[in-house]
């Protein structure tokens, strides 16, 4: 059990880290990144919405204690309306403010991802589902694909098969005796395979590309010629970018995060989008690397949540015991305070989802649309 806890233990403190680290370079080409901070391999700050987004699911996740669903994760978002929006509306992609703000005005939670634009908000958050299915991929796959419809459905529901392929591939590493090749069979193995044939043949090829590549610098060069997408969040650019990064760091989490934070704006568009955070493949059970601990002196309040979470969590470990008893995965933190449900006042939800946002049409080598502002 106890090897367990290291290994699970390093998926959502590997996100945290990916997610500061790659905050600087978001939406920057590679050549500017590069102008900007060379190599990458230290961070600070609370990082984006990825980190906020995968609380929200772990709390439903704890409050169906391990069984939720899409209505479970927009309840949370219902009970907790301060998390998405208010002063952090900067940090949040626009597929999730338009969700959000469909739910507060009443649209059912199986309705509210129609006309969503592709992304990877939900395999960017899923990581507490495989989790919690630690040793059984196929069940992973299944809650991914549910909770991954609250965003992505109709025509985007590729992005599904992006949170399926992640999800899937963390409850794989978690099994005793996972090897790295076991892990990125199981990110396409539970893929609907007509449905989801897209995403299998874009992973595939990714991951040939990582085998092939003489180092980082000329996989990303020819990732980039190959895999970029009009919008830069595309699932299907970045979920395959996130296994085959996995694949070139030979599973060491440590490199795999510097590779994914100066990947930048391409072929990994935001801080954590999920190869900001490949440590979701906990591919050791010293994770983080010692050199990386300081981070919790440093920044205590690595999101504004995060304090009774982490902090019941490692005092707990010290003791020797899981925080409260019962299975650690549902014990991460206390129950969420609950809000009072607010109505957006007229135009607010309109206003915030697009501002400071570029066109979403782009051509292979022009400056990447949809960045988020700030």
């Amino acid at each position: 059990m106890s090897g367990l806890i290291d290994r699970a233990e390093g998926c959502p403190v590997g996100g945290l880290i990916g997610d500061a680290m790659g905050t600087p370079s978001e939406g920057l080409e590679p050549a500017e990144i590069e102008r900007r901070f060379g190599w990458i391999e230290d961070f600070s700050g609370d990082g984006t919405d990825d980190s906020i987004m995968k609380y929200l699911l772990a709390d439903a996740l704890i409050a169906g204690d391990g069984d939720a669903d899409a209505d479970g994760w927009a309840a949370q978002w219902l009970r907790q309306p301060d998390s998405i929006g208010g002063d952090k509306i900067e940090r949040f992609f626009a597929s999730v403010l338009h969700c959000a703000a469909k739910l507060r005005y009443g649209v059912l939670p199986r309705r509210v991802a129609l006309g969503n634009m592709p992304s990877s908000s939900s395999a960017m958050s899923i990581a507490p589902v495989g989790i919690v299915n630690a040793g059984h991929p196929r069940a992973a796959a299944a809650q991914a694909q549910e909770i991954a419809s609250l965003i992505h459905i109709d025509e985007v529901a590729f992005c599904q098969d992006g949170a399926v392929a992640v999800a899937a591939a963390i409850a794989t590493a978690l099994a005793p005796g996972a090897t790295l090749d076991d892990v990125l069979a199981a990110a396409t193995a539970h893929i609907k395979p007509w449905s989801g044939a897209e995403m299998i043949a874009l992973i595939g090829q990714a991951l040939a590309l990582a085998q092939d590549a003489a180092d980082y610098v000329a996989f990303r060069a020819t990732y980039h010629d190959r895999f970029r997408r009009a919008i830069a969040c595309d699932s299907r650019e970045t979920v395959p970018a996130t296994l085959a990064l996995v694949r070139l760091a030979n599973g060491d989490p440590r490199r795999t995060l510097c590779y994914a934070a100066i990947s930048g704006g391409t072929p990994i568009p935001s801080p954590a989008w999920p190869a900001r955070s490949p440590a979701r493949w906990p591919g050791s059970a010293a994770f983080p690397p010692s050199g990386w601990r300081p981070w919790r002196a440093r920044r205590r309040a690595i999101s504004e949540r995060s304090p009774p979470r982490w902090s019941a969590w490692h005092g707990a470990r010290r003791r020797g015991k899981s925080p409260r008893g019962g299975p650690w995965w549902t014990r991460l933190s206390s129950k969420p305070t609950r809000s009072p449900r607010r109505r957006a006042p007229p135009g607010e939800a309109a206003a915030g989802p697009c501002r400071g946002r570029r066109s979403a049409t782009a051509r292979p080598g022009s400056p990447r649309p949809w960045r988020r502002a700030g």
